[in-house]
């Protein structure tokens, strides 16, 4: 019969011992950890209140029962709790696979971290633990102060790193109604003092798509162009995520234009070329990925493209200064649709390709970019600005 018990602390040879299965204590003290690591990562999420409440919960229901398992008997309390620390395994696996819809900050996919990581695998071991027990029928036995030193101590050695890691989790985009609210109420640059002057002049940030987003500190970019910018990327960094794996984007229409040599990969969806949706990252007209360094690709840009015909004097004023359209006018295509090669001294193709269309193109890059949120790349895959303008290399911001 499983049973565990810390009616409890009884003196032997001068050591206090406590009577519990061995399996449990583990237990207890794994989900201590894991409680311990969500207490730490409250407040690098201060900005999503969900999910400050999400975690508060978490916490103190994780440390409470491991504490309860401790003090008490019975099977309901184990029981309970490797219930509850199975669903903290399976809601981790969802925020890390498809994001969690209904916890506002929760919502995007975000790369697994030290700290989530650690939080996960201990409330695994809190799950192990209480099967095990019950499986095997553990029974309570007396487990030395030593023995439990030994335990907490493994436990610390988790925890402790995990907890420090917590405090500077990085997390990824924003509700794009709040980033919008806030580039408009408080995020503003320089530009912004003539029409308000009770604003004071903000130094520019680095743009970290994984960090708040804030464009301010560039002159003659005006709260307005802010804003707007701001949302974009903010709601680009929210819905593009859909696409993170090829798979799904060829699915959806998309295909490759065979550009993998350069190093980044754009996939195209000429459904969406003239649909009349325009910058709406859930109807990108591109999509550019990177090589994982595994042998996969990953996510790495929208490149929203005007209508089939537009030209650089069409485009909208998204972001003033700080955004750069472009068009290539010099690629040549194969009757696949793969790049085959640049037009000729004249502007031609070789026989047998045809030239590419030149509507406008803009990139939001939802990876770090050393040029800004919004740069083209570099060298051949720059593409043509507007004639007059000067490469943008936001570097304020990148």
């Amino acid at each position: 019969m499983f049973m565990v018990t810390a009616d409890a602390l009884v003196a032997g040879h001068g050591r206090t011992k406590i009577a519990i299965a061995p399996a449990l204590a583990i237990s207890a003290f794994a989900s201590i950890g894991a409680g311990a690591i969500h207490a730490a990562a409250i407040g690098a999420h201060d900005e999503h209140h969900q999910v400050v409440i999400v975690f508060t919960a978490v916490a103190v229901l994780q440390i409470g029962w491991g504490v309860l398992a401790l003090l008490f008997g019975g099977r309901a309390i184990p029981i309970a709790g490797a219930v509850f620390s199975a669903a903290m395994v399976g809601g981790w696996v969802l925020a890390k696979t498809s994001g969690i819809s209904f916890v506002d900050g929760l919502e995007t996919v975000e790369d697994v971290q030290m700290a989530d990581a650690a939080a996960a695998a201990l409330a695994g071991v809190a799950v192990a633990g209480v099967v095990f027990a019950v499986v095997r029928g553990a029974r309570r036995g007396s487990i030395g102060s030593v023995v439990l030193m030994i335990s907490a101590l493994a436990t610390a050695l988790v925890t402790v790193p995990a907890m420090i890691s917590a405090g500077s989790h990085t997390h990824a985009g924003h509700d794009a109604h709040d980033v919008a609210a806030a580039a408009s109420a408080d995020h503003h640059g320089p530009g912004a003092a003539a029409a308000a002057s009770h604003h004071a002049a903000v130094v520019a940030k680095p743009y970290d798509p994984a960090r708040p987003i804030d464009l301010s500190g560039v002159e003659g970019v005006t709260p307005a162009q802010q804003a707007r910018a701001e949302n974009l990327i903010a709601v680009t960094l929210l819905r593009l995520p859909k696409y993170a794996d090829p798979a799904v984007a060829v699915a959806d229409g998309f295909r490759s234009i065979g550009d993998a040599a350069t190093g980044d990969e754009h996939y195209i969806n000429t459904a969406y070329f003239d649909d009349g949706r325009i910058l709406d990252p859930d109807y990108p007209e591109s999509l550019v990925y990177e090589p994982d360094g595994a042998g996969g690709k990953k996510l790495a840009a929208a490149m929203f493209m005007m209508p089939t015909g537009s030209t650089l004097s069409d485009v909208p004023d998204v972001g003033g200064k700080l955004t750069q359209w472009h068009i290539h006018n010099n690629l040549c295509f194969t009757p696949q649709g793969s790049v085959g090669g640049l037009t000729n001294p004249d502007g031609s193709c070789q026989a047998g390709l045809t030239k590419g269309p030149e509507m406008p193109m803009i990139h939001v890059w939802i990876r770090p970019n050393p040029c800004g949120p919004f740069a083209a790349l570099e060298g051949v895959g720059a593409g043509q600005i507007a004639e007059g303008e000067t490469r943008l290399c936001d570097a304020a911001h990148g």
